[in-house]
């Protein structure tokens, strides 16, 4: 199993000197973060432009990924495919689109990404959108060699104060999208949002294994006392990221067993990345604290192994 990180922490490099400090670093893979320059998310980032990229660019960060030995184990762009904004929906998914013919340039077979959530539509409602929007997206994915995949974020406030805004984040969910979706579309499993949920990580794993296609390595801290006070319900804030009883952290410095998780992994036959994503409060803030939380997870993941 190899052990990379998603660059958005990394924003303002250029992909060429990310994949020389990741090999320097000790990595074996990037995931690399392709958002428009011009976008609504938080923890996004541009480490490639696909609107400006050039068959030379392409060219290049390939001979460097073989001059270094890194993957791209996947290109990353989280966003709202289902906007209730109907504008704001064809641009993203446009820009999905670019995600995907850039993945097949570069030879890199998966794409990540959110179903996301139109607000104004009951979950139920919001499945059959899904099928009627991804089903062309999946099948132009599949005719470019491309498998996409969908973390497991419930993106709670992203649309709607403490509303979900992913409808991708439980295996009820989880079981009725895929039932509705060929082999080739999958999930980047997040252990972090399972946890603080109360969804056990690894009956996850075994129940979904042969959809699995890729793993974040996030780990997540709970304070008990907050928890206590709020329950778990508690106050998100408008975000879609934990300000009270759950924070994320860099693997090991949080709850998740991560041997077992590499090993229940391992028994149901996944041997890919093990991709940090770095949304640690404590390692972030400049380049080099992130540089420095990225090395301390991957040592943390190793120790694991």
């Amino acid at each position: 199993m190899k052990i990379g990180f998603l660059t958005v922490p990394l924003n303002g490099l250029d992909i060429l000197e990310i994949i020389q400090w990741a090999a320097e670093s000790g990595f074996e893979a990037i995931e690399v973060a392709v958002w428009p320059v011009e976008n609504e998310r938080d923890f996004s980032a541009t480490t490639v432009n696909v609107d400006e990229i050039r068959g030379s660019d392409i060219e290049e960060i390939r001979e460097t990924l073989t001059k270094y030995g890194i993957l791209i184990s996947s290109l990353a762009y989280y966003d709202n495919n289902l906007d209730a904004n109907l504008e704001k929906r064809k641009k993203i998914n446009d820009h999905l689109i670019k995600v995907i013919d850039l993945a097949h340039n570069l030879g890199v077979e998966l794409v990540g990404t959110f179903i996301g959530r139109d607000i104004t539509k009951t979950v139920e409602e919001n499945i059959f959108e899904f099928e009627r929007v991804f089903k062309p997206i999946i099948a132009y994915a599949e005719s470019r060699n491309v498998k996409l995949m969908i973390e497991n974020c419930p993106m709670i406030g992203w649309q709607k104060e403490e509303t979900i805004g992913n409808i991708f984040y439980s295996p009820e969910l989880w079981r009725e999208i895929l039932r509705i979706t060929p082999d080739s579309f999958g999930i980047n499993l997040d252990p972090s949002h399972l946890y603080w949920l109360g969804i056990d990580i690894f009956d996850t794993i075994r129940e979904f294994s042969p959809r699995i296609f890729h793993a974040h390595a996030k780990d997540v801290e709970i304070d008990e006392r907050n928890l206590y006070e709020q329950g778990i319900l508690g106050h998100f804030g408008t975000n879609g990221h934990g300000k009270s009883w759950w924070t994320y952290r860099l693997p090991g410095f949080g709850l998740i067993d991560w041997q077992q998780f590499i090993r229940e992994l391992q028994k149901v036959g996944y041997d890919y990345v093990l991709s940090i994503e770095h949304e640690d409060p404590v390692w972030s803030g400049s380049l080099d604290k992130s540089k420095k939380g990225l090395i301390l997870g991957l040592r943390n993941l190793q120790s694991a192994l």
